[in-house]
């Protein structure tokens, strides 16, 4: 169906839209219940049934693409010579009820590291519906046996296997992307950090470990010309701050709770309007 080719369109090329469906149909209409279209701020696909109906339709559809709702809506929408008009007169003499449905940019994030911590992690965000990047350098521990736990996922996850410089995948991170550093060896840590403070597009930059390490990054990091402002956008320590414990368990659950309270804040008009 064209519809679904769209909406799995969209979500590949991380851009917004709506969902319109039929919902019901009273008296004579173009298109039956069921019938859906898929609207984005500069495309179609598919249709309800043309006319002024299907133009309001996308006209409310990109009214809600542009505010960031996340809310889905109901529109009557009768059609009579009657009834006020904005796009040109339809007479079947019927009414439409149309659902429209926000089709949001899931929230994207890439966990360095996939150990102890980084699997836990992993398991918990892979059941919410996200883009997930997992990568590590060590291909033990992107094998099946560790990842079959993934197989039930909500989540799309992309698994990278990066034996040399994996920092280059922060390079192809979608913009927005919630970066999380926690490999095994600290000058991967390290440039890591590097390579994600040097993008200015990234949601968020959280790095894993003491503050004995991030002194030592953060000085290792001025010294290779960052500047201040840029380094101050790396969080650490990352999680929860009164959810006390070291087992993995326990700090996959802090840093996942934690991006959760971004994500929602993501999806808050008031938050995005405070960010532009």
């Amino acid at each position: 169906m064209e519809w679904m080719k769209a909406v799995s369109r969209l979500r590949e090329q991380r851009l917004p839209g709506v969902l319109v469906t039929v919902l019901s149909v009273r008296g004579h209409a173009p298109r039956e219940a069921g019938a859906k279209m898929v609207v984005s701020a500069d495309g179609t696909w598919a249709t309800v049934g043309g006319g002024n109906l299907e133009a309001l339709a996308v006209e409310r559809s990109r009214a809600m693409i542009s505010s960031g709702s996340v809310e889905p809506e109901v529109i009557e929408i009768p059609l009579s010579d009657r009834a006020p008009y904005q796009h040109g007169v339809q007479c079947c003499g019927g009414e439409v009820k149309l659902l429209l449905e926000p089709l949001p940019v899931v929230p994207s994030v890439a966990i360095f590291g996939i150990g102890h911590v980084g699997l836990e992690l992993a398991r918990i965000l892979a059941r919410h519906d996200i883009e997930l990047h997992l990568v590590d350098s060590r291909p033990d521990q992107l094998v099946t046996e560790r990842m079959g736990v993934l197989d039930d996922a909500v989540a799309n996850v992309h698994v990278h296997h990066v034996p040399v410089l994996p920092e280059l995948v922060v390079g192809e991170l979608p913009s927005g992307t919630h970066v999380l550093v926690m490999t095994h060896d600290h000058a991967e840590d390290a440039a890591l950090c590097d390579a994600a403070i040097r993008r200015d597009d990234l949601a968020t930059i959280g790095l894993i470990g003491s503050s004995a390490k991030w002194a030592r990054f953060r000085r290792k990091l001025a010294e290779d010309g960052n500047p201040a402002e840029a380094i101050d956008r790396i969080t650490t320590p990352i999680g929860l701050p009164g959810l006390a414990g070291k087992e993995p368990a326990t700090i996959a659950v802090s840093v996942a709770a934690w991006l959760l309270h971004l994500f929602v804040a993501e999806r808050n008009p008031a938050h995005r309007e405070a960010k532009a």
